[in-house]
């Protein structure tokens, strides 16, 4: 210190940390009574705002009313010059970490709305998450009077063998970004690999993508061998699909009648059956004069993967039992045969024998 520290000087610093903290404490309750408000409005913007606002201004206040309180203390340049610089990083740090959740809590809200499903895709949150904490770090050595250039270059060097030893992870890490940003595959649809795996993505991470079975059941695939496998995605280029329904009705059926009654049974099950599009005109194709019967097919339409089991049992319920209720016969498979006339037997009627000559 300068010089001796008096009665005064005292005074002073407790002034001003107490009246930090009470800015501090006021700003608190302020922002919060705002975001009450802001939460009522239709527009997230303001949420966010006044959420950062809410973690900064407190820790802006004290630092502010510590760096007022070390201003008043007979400290030397060289310790207020440190002091300055703690404060400062400190709130470098605590922006940092604010910035971060918030930025990452935009990347996933703007996740949700490009895929519109509730799942998240948590590559692109963890990704810019790490990529502000870094920024934040190292503006923050740089204002401690660290320099960075040396940590930059042994980084570099050394991210090249890490490199070469994660190839594995680094290779599911691009592949899971080349995924989400194709936009190929997304949280919520329903994917189905040439190997057999077929589910609901639930979530696109760093390393593997999570696929959830009907049974319930996650099967977790390496993004590298999603991103090089023959996959259907029934959730492109819309989540509407067609079903197809497989019918059969005996030769003797009047098929402009069947026709029909199937269109009449298929108009009724899509406005009643949930998932059914209400609006889809159903089509009847007859293509096969098969060993039994003419076989037909009929074209429904469902609102999402999983919605077209439901309509192909209702389906199939009302189509019976209307063609039972119409007489339109649906043939059992059967088949003839035809067997050629035995020879008579050595020995029969009309055989002589040479011992009887």
């Amino acid at each position: 210190m300068n010089r001796a520290l008096t009665l005064h000087d005292i005074i002073v610093v407790g002034a001003a940390l107490l009246a930090s903290v009470a800015v501090g404490l006021l700003l608190r309750v302020a922002l919060r009574w705002l975001g009450v408000r802001a939460r009522r409005t239709r527009w997230s913007g303001d949420d966010i705002i006044v959420d950062t606002l809410c973690s900064l201004a407190p820790w802006a206040a004290l630092a502010a009313g510590c760096s007022a309180a070390a201003a008043a203390l007979p400290l030397t340049s060289a310790v207020r010059h440190d002091v300055n610089q703690i404060l400062a990083g400190v709130l470098i740090l605590v922006t940092t970490v604010t910035a971060a959740r918030v930025v990452a809590d935009l990347v996933r809200t703007v996740a949700l709305s490009r895929s519109g499903v509730a799942g998240t895709a948590t590559i692109f949150v963890n990704i810019t998450r790490i990529a502000v904490l870094a920024m934040g770090v190292l503006v923050l050595l740089e204002t401690l009077g660290v320099s960075i250039a040396p940590l930059l270059t042994a980084l570099g060097v050394g991210g090249l063998a890490v490199a070469l030893a994660l190839q594995d992870t680094l290779a599911n890490l691009f592949a899971g970004v080349h995924i989400l940003a194709s936009k190929t595959v997304q949280p919520g649809h329903y994917i189905r690999l040439s190997s057999g795996e077929e589910g609901y993505v639930v979530d696109i991470n760093w390393r593997n993508t999570a696929v959830r079975q009907l049974s319930d059941n996650l099967v977790i695939i390496p993004n590298a061998k999603l991103g090089n496998t023959i996959m259907t995605n029934y959730h492109q280029p819309e989540e509407q699909m067609s079903v197809m329904v497989q019918g059969r009705v005996g030769y003797g059926s009047d098929l402009a009648h069947v026709e029909r009654v199937t269109l009449e049974v298929a108009g009724k099950v899509m406005a009643a059956v949930a998932g059914g599009v209400a609006d889809h005109e159903t089509t009847v194709r007859f293509h096969t004069f098969g060993e039994s019967g003419i076989d037909f097919s009929v074209f429904l339409r469902a609102l999402e993967f999983s919605d077209q089991y439901l309509i192909r049992h209702e389906f199939m319920k009302e189509l019976h039992c209307r063609f039972r209720a119409e007489g339109i016969e649906i043939p059992l498979p059967t088949r003839t045969l035809v067997l050629p006339q035995q020879e008579q037997p050595l020995g029969g009627p009309g055989f002589i024998s040479s011992s009887s000559l």
